[in-house]
């Protein structure tokens, strides 16, 4: 019986790796952020608990997929080698299975108890990560991470559709700033996981047009990326408090992202990749801080 035991919980555990948790958690908070800047007051708790879950599970299904198709790659990645798929201790229709389960049940909550504009764009957002960018672009290109970084950015532009059932261009502000900082957080971690894509055969820009080329391409979406996370204040979508946190924040990104140019080591690369995560979710957060401070 112990062992039996043993045995399931093991086996919900590989279930849950695959589902990336750490990355869905960021995804859903953007998205939760989205929802609560497209309302003038505060949203329903109804609609915004059922958006949460089901843009949740189309996530961790997507997460999944893309796990399956990079199978034989992370069996290679010192970084991805004890996943599941990897390993080979969960099948393939036993993958599909849990996609397709967390997918559809995603899909249903959102057309029926959100709308069906979020259910569309999030079914739009599974199929350009899951598909499009992990197995077309991701192998073929070393710019994957960018022209695929638009369905990593998506999160705010669903969790405002769920809520005003439209996606202005507030919303499509809140994408932008998203799809700027995933070049510069992913090339962090490409940086000191050099080693781990030469093996994987992936064309990362680390392994293509090397380190020195990497680190310009990081400072300049940093420079890039400080200018777009103005436009919320310029727009008159947030207020001052934000501005002030976004010039810190931003500041602190781009000092960062100069420092690694300008003198490598994987443990600033290291630095940047685990800020530039913090920095996210804190950007976001003054956003939001700045926005109840007008609905209070």
């Amino acid at each position: 019986m112990t062992t039996l035991y043993q045995s399931d919980s093991s086996l919900l555990r590989q279930y849950l790796v695959l589902t990336k948790p750490r990355v869905t958690q960021l995804a859903v908070f953007c998205a939760v952020i989205g929802m609560f800047l497209a309302s003038p007051s505060l949203p329903d708790p109804g609609t915004v608990v059922a958006a949460t879950i089901g843009i949740w599970l189309m996530a961790a299904a997507a997460f999944a997929v893309n796990c399956l198709i990079e199978r034989e790659t992370d069996a290679r990645m010192m970084r991805t080698q004890r996943r599941a798929t990897a390993r080979g201790t969960i099948t393939n229709m036993q993958v599909l299975g849990l996609s397709g389960l967390t997918g559809g049940v995603g899909m249903l909550i959102l057309y029926h108890l959100v709308n069906p504009l979020t259910m569309w764009l999030t079914l739009a957002t599974f199929i350009g990560y899951a598909i499009i960018y992990t197995a077309f672009l991701k192998p073929r290109t070393p710019q994957n991470i960018v022209i695929g970084g638009l369905s990593g950015a998506m999160p705010p532009a669903l969790g405002w559709a769920a809520i005003a059932n439209s996606v202005p261009a507030e919303a499509w502000i809140l994408v932008m700033i998203i799809f700027i900082w995933t070049p510069p957080h992913f090339w962090a971690l490409a940086l000191y996981r050099e080693t781990d894509y030469q093996r994987s055969g992936l064309p990362m820009l680390t392994v293509t047009h090397g380190n020195k080329f990497t680190r310009l391409h990081i400072l300049l979406y940093s420079v890039v990326l400080f200018a777009a996370t103005l436009l919320p204040f310029i727009i008159r979508m947030s207020g001052v408090f934000y501005l002030a946190s976004a010039i810190i924040l931003s500041g602190l990104f781009l000092a960062y992202a100069w420092q690694l140019y300008k003198s490598y080591s994987d443990a600033l690369a290291r630095k940047l990749f685990r800020y530039s995560i913090v920095y996210l979710a804190l950007l976001y957060g003054a956003m939001l801080l700045d926005h109840w401070s007008g609905i209070l």
